[in-house]
């Protein structure tokens, strides 16, 4: 599959999130979501020379998108490790930092990844090729009911333990190693009319699950927060209501769970201030142009 920039991944609401880090010239900024290179283009397009942008990818495909500027860095990591790396290349602090979360229209359209029950694959889901268990893996290895768990918490998936217990028994009889094999055991449980749109929630549960997502972003959020300059912007775009739920959190809390603390006087004590109390979404026309991006929700925050 040939892939090039714009086709490994069309950015979602790429003014929005860029104008939303209010970029200075001369600021270190950080797109922990490289991908196809959109985002980090419009960055670098509004830096100065002094200015310099890190971008993280943990997937190898990504690389062929690497941006040829001397003002650009690229970290081959996952961003659960932004603290790390920021001290490695000596940086204490950023003025702003780019999430476009989620899975890139790459990751979808690559038929070899088993992202999708678009195409029949190898049952991997991994961001990560060189790394960690596949969805295969899980569904094959896992006991029934912390695979019951992931479709509920994960999938939101009412009927989560027939459909782990479906594929329990199915595997006993042989490995459910493609995506077809997969759907077949799990289609029967769905009903018709919803069948789409419950297959897509079980295949977002593994890859979270393969890809340990929501602990990864917890990480980088709270990373994030503590590398943040005062001033300096967060700039998060999330696709579905388990990462917005943790974003908005930290945005009005300063930690993934929402818990509320107050000082002395009764104000709630917090690490941001929202620049968008609204949630920003993508116009009729981006959606019609950028299907992927019609779940999109922008959220924009300032460090204090």
């Amino acid at each position: 599959m040939v892939t090039t920039a714009h086709t490994y991944h069309v950015p979602v609401l790429m003014k929005d999130s860029v104008d939303g880090l209010d970029i200075k010239p001369d600021g270190i900024y950080v797109d922990v979501t490289f991908g196809g290179g959109g985002h980090s283009r419009e960055i670098l397009s509004r830096l100065g020379s002094e200015g310099h942008l890190y971008s993280f990818d943990q997937d190898a495909d990504a690389e062929r998108n690497i941006v040829d500027d001397p003002r650009f860095t690229f970290v081959r990591s996952n961003f659960r490790y932004l603290k790390n790396w920021m001290r490695y290349y000596g940086v204490e602090h950023i003025d702003g930092l780019l999430a476009d979360l989620g899975v890139s229209s790459h990751h979808f359209d690559d038929e070899t990844r088993g992202f999708s029950f678009r195409f029949d694959a190898p049952l991997d889901m991994r961001m990560n090729k060189r790394d960690g268990m596949t969805a295969a893996d899980i569904v094959n290895k896992y006991e029934e009911e912390p695979l019951a768990d992931v479709f509920y918490l994960y999938g939101e998936l009412k009927n989560s333990r027939k459909i782990a217990a479906a594929l329990v028994k199915r595997r006993t009889e042989q490995p459910v190693a493609t995506t077809q094999d997969f759907m077949d055991c799990v289609a029967p449980l769905f009903k018709r009319e919803r069948e789409k749109k419950d297959m897509a929630k079980l295949f977002q549960a593994l890859r979270i699950e393969v890809n340990h997502e929501m602990t990864a972003l917890k990480e980088m959020l709270k990373a994030a927060t503590e590398v943040l300059d005062p001033g300096g912007r967060l700039s998060v775009i999330t696709y579905h209501s388990l990462e917005d739920r943790i974003v908005k959190n930290v945005m009005k809390t300063g930690n993934a769970e929402g818990r509320r603390h107050q000082d002395f006087y009764g104000r709630m004590e917090t690490p941001y201030r929202l620049v968008n109390n609204k949630v920003i979404v993508p116009t009729e026309a981006e959606q019609q142009e950028n299907p992927r991006s019609r779940s999109a929700k922008l959220r924009i925050a300032e460090k204090l």
